[in-house]
C-alpha cells in the first residue's frame, strides 16, 4: 500500500512538472508544427458557364464559384438553388483581397429593412 507521504510527494512532483511539459510542448508546436495558412497564389479563374437547371419556385439560383483547394489549385464548385429567406437578400460568395492576401467570402443571407 502506498503511504500518504509518498502519495503527496508524487503528486507535488507531477503538479510541478505539468508547466515545465507544457512549455516544451508549445515550443515543439511553434517550431515543427504545419506551415501558416497558405492562401491562393493569386485571383480565381473567371467564372465558368453553367447550364442553370428549370426555375423552382421559391428558391434563388447561385451561381458556381472558385473555391482553393491547396495544393490541388483551383476546384469549382457548382451552383445551387437556395431557399428564399423572407426579409433577406442573398449575397453571394466572392473572392476578395486584403492585405495582399486573396480571401473567400462565403455567400450568406443578410437582412433587409
Amino acid at each position: 500500500m502506498i503511504s500518504r507521504r509518498s502519495l503527496f510527494k508524487g503528486l507535488a512532483a507531477a503538479l510541478l512538472a505539468a508547466p515545465a511539459g507544457a512549455a516544451l510542448v508549445t515550443a515543439a508546436d511553434a517550431q515543427w508544427g504545419p506551415p501558416p495558412f497558405a492562401g491562393p497564389p493569386g485571383p480565381p479563374p473567371p467564372p465558368r458557364r453553367e447550364a442553370r437547371p428549370p426555375r423552382r419556385r421559391g428558391y434563388q439560383w447561385v451561381p458556381g464559384h472558385w473555391t482553393w483547394a491547396g495544393r490541388r489549385g483551383w476546384a469549382w464548385v457548382p451552383g445551387h438553388w437556395e431557399e428564399i429567406r423572407r426579409g433577406f437578400t442573398y449575397v453571394g460568395p466572392r473572392w476578395v483581397l486584403r492585405r495582399g492576401q486573396w480571401v473567400f467570402e462565403p455567400g450568406r443571407w443578410v437582412r433587409t429593412r
